[in-house]
């Protein structure tokens, strides 16, 4: 039995916070994310999907799956506007911070100019934070990963930027000793750090109440691996395969197959499964729980290795030289669902073998399909074709490691495939009308939960796109300059009543 057994049906959309257009060269989570209440409503949609809210790493791309922490927000997309409504800011002071609306971010300006504003708050409040009851109560309830983020971050900026692999080998390994005499020598960026993470979840807490008020729920992501220079590692690092000077023995990637002979050599550290397993999961289970608790349901990345995960020994060029290892998880889900099954949406896509699917299912995980994989020379057989869509599935248009749907019927369907597309809409598919076409597929298929993106709600071209995987530069910077027109809005809107999938329809969608 799935968990969508009853004819549940519903809709969202995805698109990352980054892409919304705000006054501040980055979306963020002030009124340009309260104004997707309006876009869900309008079109009869009940989910806003993003992606990992985390600290990215600019020497990684500033890719949300490469980051700092699996559980700090990016102080990039703390809302000036809302810094202003809550008394943090005056509007002039906002205002010195403005950027135009351009149709990508330009990380390390932005970058620059949140600093500042945040330093600007800080410098006024670092004499009264400590005194502040609401403050203390954020630190004292997230004590479990604040502490060591914050001492990560102010350490990092104290040693020019240099991962903790490089740091002194005394505070590498976290002696006492070197804990207390950095702790007390970096005590007032260590409070800077936790001051922002404040400002960070106080806003993202006020959203996503905003949202189930009005009966819309968030859909959150998070990476499978963590970065190796990340606070997680540095301060759990019996949890991972590392030698002795803290280096990843093991790395993580995905065998060679069809499309790369060589296979994925990732490089974050594999998971030392028999420490998780030791501790009761703890780690994994504070993970999601924390996630859970500020996103109504999380996408869980690259499923596939709860089953198995390739682990690639250091000294590999190539991650040709790995080899398949057991995860342990059907014992972490086991726990995880002592309480119920959690609402985690299984990231199942790519070379699938039946324990993954199996896993999946025991524990009434919904996967994932993906309507520009279902069209080709196996539409018939595929799992992506909509037809063969099961109920417990989320069904996407596409992802944001897609092209858009324009931008793929343009760049990458073959003549026999717009024609294969075609007959399975029944009508003329072109470029003009595939996003659209796609979306109706999505719509009327039987997957539980259809979702499209934002750049193909705008019907956008492959400039749009957002990431293309193995691409070192140039991903994650796409922003819209404009909300979707109400037409535009209102069609969807028709769609999602036709199909049964109007947020209306189910007003228990938080509680299912």
């Amino acid at each position: 039995m799935t968990r969508f057994s009853e004819g549940w049906r519903a809709a969202g959309l995805m698109t990352h916070v980054t892409t919304l257009p705000t006054r501040y060269g980055i979306g963020d989570l002030g009124p340009s994310a309260y104004a997707m209440i309006e876009v869900l409503k309008k079109a009869g949609l009940t989910f806003w999907q993003v992606l990992p809210l985390v600290p990215t790493a600019p020497g990684l791309g500033n890719s949300p799956y490469s980051a700092y922490s699996a559980f700090a927000g990016h102080e990039l997309l703390i809302s000036p506007e809302q810094l202003v409504q809550d008394l943090w800011l005056t509007e002039s002071e906002a205002e010195g911070f403005q950027m135009p609306l351009n149709p990508t971010v330009d990380f390390e300006k932005v970058s620059h100019h949140k600093t500042a504003l945040i330093d600007l708050i800080f410098t006024r409040e670092a004499d009264t934070i400590l005194n502040q009851e609401d403050f203390q109560s954020f630190c004292r309830q997230n004590a479990v990963w604040l502490n060591d983020f914050a001492f990560f971050m102010a350490a990092k900026d104290d040693f020019g930027g240099a991962p903790w692999s490089g740091w002194p080998p005394e505070l590498r390994h976290r002696e006492d000793s070197a804990l207390a005499f950095h702790g007390t020598r970096l005590f007032r960026p260590i409070l800077r750090r936790k001051f922002g993470q404040y400002l960070f979840f106080k806003q993202l807490k006020e959203l996503k109440a905003a949202f189930n008020k009005e009966g819309l729920a968030l859909i959150g992501d998070t990476a499978f691996y963590v970065n190796h220079d990340s606070s997680d590692v540095w301060a759990n690092q019996w949890l991972f395969s590392l030698d002795q000077d803290g280096a990843a023995a093991q790395m993580a990637g995905v065998p060679p197959d069809y499309f790369a002979k060589d296979g994925q050599l990732w490089g974050n550290p594999v998971y030392n499964w028999p420490s998780h397993s030791a501790s009761d999961f703890s780690w994994w289970k504070y993970r999601l729980n924390h996630c859970l608790e500020h996103f109504d349901w999380t996408r869980l990345d690259h499923f596939r290795a709860m089953s198995a995960c390739w682990s690639v020994p250091a000294g590999q060029k190539t991650a040709a030289g790995g080899f398949w290892v057991r995860s342990p998880g059907d014992q972490l889900f086991r726990e995880l669902n002592k309480n119920g099954p959690l609402n985690i949406i299984a990231e199942d896509l790519g070379i699938i073998t039946p324990d993954v699917t199996c896993l999946r299912q025991t524990y009434r995980l919904p996967g994932m399909r993906v309507l520009q994989f279902g069209v080709g020379d196996d539409q018939p057989l595929s799992l992506h074709t909509p037809f063969r869509i099961e109920p417990d599935n989320f069904v996407y248009s596409g992802t944001h490691d897609n092209n858009t749907t324009r931008g793929w019927f343009r760049e990458e369907l073959l003549p026999a495939d717009r024609l294969r597309l075609s007959d399975l809409v029944g009508y003329k598919v072109s470029e003009t009308n595939a996003a659209q076409a796609l979306t109706r597929l999505a719509w009327l298929s039987p997957g539980a939960v259809a979702m499209t993106t934002m750049a193909d709600l705008l019907n956008l071209d492959e400039k749009s796109r957002f990431n293309t995987p193995g691409l070192a530069t140039g991903n994650w910077s796409w922003r819209m300059t404009r909300f979707p027109e109400d037409s535009a809005l209102d069609n969807l809107g028709r769609l999602t009543a036709l199909a049964g999938r109007d947020n209306m329809a189910h007003p228990n969608i938080l509680t299912y």
